[in-house]
């Protein structure tokens, strides 16, 4: 069996600079000195528990930071709201920003066109922290989340009525440039911003080519990763045999007994340890 693992796969830059923040913050903490994130940091259960082991507590997302004894609280990799942030400060605790730069500059984009007095949407999923954080930022209030352009024609947006279209970082790049197509060909008056991070587009591509080619496809990835969905869907659509595990117990070798060429991609939220766990079991 030819195993193929992509080379783009495991931490991207964002998730590999809030896990270096973390062990800095731990490395140089006072003693006596609680440390926390404000939600899971990335969305990797494997990497979260071993965290907790070693003394970081999650402060649950909703909930009121000032029941928390204070400490650092350091702001996960998907981002959080203006207001979050100010709840943190408020409650006395020392905040260490670990948002993705790719997501801050979202924050910034929504913001000045916010200002502007233009309508956000964002394609993505409303239900995702990242999204949420983003919608933080909008002081008017005025936005929408979409997955399609169904969605789109749904939101009734006015004639004369401006829209800044952002992306979630870890949105279907072939699916945002085909919505935006879609809605400027209809007339509306849209100002495009691709905020889909590089290296998941560069990840989306390379895992769709190595799809293509493999027998069997194999997409490593936390249950609550966004990015890591993304890639099953991309794969799935190419490779029928496609499998999304978290780790390497959740893998059964059997079903991949017929299969010559087995590729493997995995989520910007995956060690790089999981990875080739994975890869050694398949070559055995």
């Amino acid at each position: 069996m030819k195993v193929t693992v992509a080379k783009t796969a495991g931490f991207c830059f964002g998730v590999k600079r809030a896990i270096e923040t973390v062990e800095s913050e731990i490395k140089n903490n006072e003693p006596d000195m609680p440390i926390y994130t404000y939600g899971p940091i990335i969305h990797n259960e494997t990497v979260t528990d071993d965290l907790e082991k070693r003394g970081v507590t999650i402060i649950p997302e909703g909930e009121d930071p000032a029941k928390y004894q204070r400490g650092t609280v350091i702001i996960r990799s998907h981002g959080v709201s203006r207001k979050v942030e100010d709840e943190l400060k408020k409650a006395g605790h020392r905040v260490v920003d670990a948002t993705c730069p790719f997501v801050k500059k979202i924050h910034r984009i929504v913001e000045e066109y916010d200002e502007k007095g233009y309508r956000i949407v964002i394609t993505g999923d409303k239900d995702h922290p990242e999204v949420y954080g983003i919608m933080g930022w909008i002081k008017s209030g005025r936005c929408d989340c979409i997955l399609s352009a169904d969605d789109f024609e749904k939101l009734d947006i006015k004639p004369d009525e401006k829209v800044c279209l952002v992306s979630q970082t870890t949105f279907n790049h072939k699916k945002f440039k085909e919505l935006v197509e879609i809605i400027i060909e209809k007339g509306y008056d849209v100002c495009a911003k691709n905020t889909i991070c590089s290296a998941t587009e560069e990840r989306q591509k390379e895992a769709a080519e190595l799809a293509g080619t493999a027998d069997a496809m194999i997409v490593i990835g936390g249950k609550s990763s966004s990015n890591s969905r993304k890639l099953f869907e991309i794969c799935a659509a190419v490779c029928s045999d496609t499998y999304f595990i978290q780790s390497m117990s959740d893998l059964d070798v059997s079903s991949l007994s017929s299969s010559e060429n087995v590729g493997i991609t995995a989520g910007a939220s995956t060690p790089n340890k999981i990875i080739e766990e994975v890869q050694k079991k398949c070559q055995k």
